[in-house]
């Protein structure tokens, strides 16, 4: 049932039907192409903790352990990675036919998390790459994925994508392409991962023919099972634990997995913890990165887990070979 919405795949290396395009030129001494990949959850509870100006809600802090995780992110993609555009791939905006790639400009409004709007209420206003947008969306038709291009400056952005762009860039100074996840993998159980690769290759392709130097977020948390009452003061860490053990030990195998390296065993991996956990990783944003760049066979550095309303999170970063300097 998941190529319903698919036509046949063409070969993933050389064989596009698409025009190959000339690589734009950039400085000597600069690198483009995919500069790093980081596993960047998005519960709405972070960005609550934070207190940023343009999220309405107030809090008392919570969650530090993956906050400050996500500030060392931050400081690596600024001072290091350095990259010209970030690309993320956020379960939440759905599309139940093929993928779709948001090439409006500048996207402004405010994002409302639909369960707990009590704590996320988001005014967002940023830039889109147009360019590397349609690039990508022309790439992914010609390894044969349904694809379209959104260009209707009215859409409201989804939180899943505010929430990882803000937590891995709260200043919002550098240019974005978001991009959908189609929901067909939960509606059809023999539905597979495979479209996500294809799409990868597709992002990957793009942001080389552009001459970009990207950063890619996949917005996933990892294990998804969670309470569903909260306690009267949402950031009361006395009621933040795991779901169950299970759920944890599951989490603990995958970021063991992560932490040894290289990523070509998380091909198995991922399916697996899928189906133990209800993992969120079902959308496929951590497949998608992890081949577009290549299933690279370095490590992943965990820069922090830690769990929010009892779901499973970790923030990760992998840097390809090659590009350890920038």
């Amino acid at each position: 049932m998941s190529k319903v919405f698919r036509v046949p795949v063409a070969p993933a290396r050389g064989g596009a039907t698409t025009a190959p395009r000339t690589p734009q030129p950039s400085a000597p001494t600069r690198r483009c192409g995919i500069a790093a990949g980081c596993l960047s959850p998005h519960p709405p509870h972070l960005i609550y903790a934070e207190n940023p100006p343009q999220n309405e809600p107030r809090s008392t802090g919570g969650w530090e352990t993956l906050r400050w995780a996500y500030e060392r992110l931050r400081t690596r993609i600024r001072e290091v990675h350095k990259p010209d555009v970030l690309i993320v791939h956020a379960p939440h905006w759905i599309t139940m036919v093929g993928h779709h790639v948001n090439c409006v400009p500048n996207p402004r409004g405010t994002s409302v998390e639909p369960i707990f709007p009590h704590l996320f209420r988001y005014h967002y206003d940023f830039r889109t790459d147009v360019e590397l947008g349609e690039a990508i969306a022309e790439e992914a038709n010609g390894l044969g994925l349904v694809t379209r291009t959104l260009h209707d400056p009215r859409v409201r952005v989804d939180y899943a994508t505010i929430g990882a762009l803000h937590l891995a860039n709260p200043a919002w100074d550098i240019p974005v392409v978001s991009l959908s996840a189609n929901n067909n993998p939960y509606f059809y159980s023999d539905a597979s991962l495979e479209e996500m690769e294809v799409l990868g290759e597709a992002t990957r392709r793009a942001v080389e023919a552009t001459g970009r130097r990207a950063v890619l977020l996949a917005s996933n948390s990892l294990s998804h099972l969670h309470w569903h009452e909260e306690p009267e003061l949402p950031e009361d860490m006395e009621r933040e634990h795991p779901y169950n053990n299970h759920q944890y030990r599951w989490d603990m195998k995958l970021l063991e997995a992560i932490r040894r390296g290289p990523t070509a065993p998380l091909r198995e991996l991922i399916p697996e913890h899928i189906e133990a956990t209800a993992s969120e990783t079902k959308a496929g944003s951590l497949t998608w990165m992890l081949a577009a760049m290549g299933w690279p066979k370095v490590a992943g550095d965990v820069l922090g887990y830690g769990t929010i309303i009892g779901t499973g999170n970790a923030v990760v970063e992998w840097v390809p070979e090659g590009n350890h300097h920038g």
